[in-house]
């Protein structure tokens, strides 16, 4: 039996629309991806005293919702501040926002970390774990290279 050429489009035509929406729809969900955060170039200068060091690294979000930086931890630092810098002046922030499609650099001059209370003075050609805590992901670890005290990550 042949079917009638407007029946067949009208199946067609709805065939096509139900898979439009199990693609749009991620099979049930809302299409969104969330947040997907992947971290690179980090490194730590080798600090001048055992007191203090800093770090820098670039955090990427490939995904379509912005996460927060809300912490980071290390068996190196007591305490772990996130600071910003404004007009050469730096102040300690809760957060950083890390947006969708783009990515949080933390650089010398600008943003940054500060590990203080130390429990030893890293030196170059070591590596320092940290832990990257975030509002939605999961936490990120990272072996972070001490590098010389000069190094700019250029």
């Amino acid at each position: 039996m042949t079917r009638h050429p407007a029946a067949r489009a009208a199946a067609l035509l709805a065939a096509l629309a139900a898979a439009t929406a199990l693609a749009v729809t991620g099979c049930g969900g809302d299409g969104a991806s969330g947040p997907e955060l992947s971290a690179r170039d980090a490194f730590i200068p080798e600090p001048a005293t055992a007191d203090l060091a800093a770090g820098f690294l670039t955090v990427e979000n490939a995904g379509d919702a912005d996460d927060t930086l809300t912490s980071v931890t290390s068996d190196l630092a007591g305490t772990i501040e996130m600071h910003e810098t404004v007009d050469n002046t730096m102040r300690q922030v809760d957060s950083f926002t890390v947006p969708a499609g783009g990515a949080l650099t933390l650089a010398r001059g600008g943003n940054h970390l500060m590990l203080m209370d130390l429990t030893g003075k890293p030196t170059e050609g070591e590596t320092v774990s940290i832990e990257l805590h975030f509002e939605e992901s999961e936490p990120i670890t990272l072996d972070v290279p001490v590098e010389s005290a000069t190094h700019t990550g250029e």
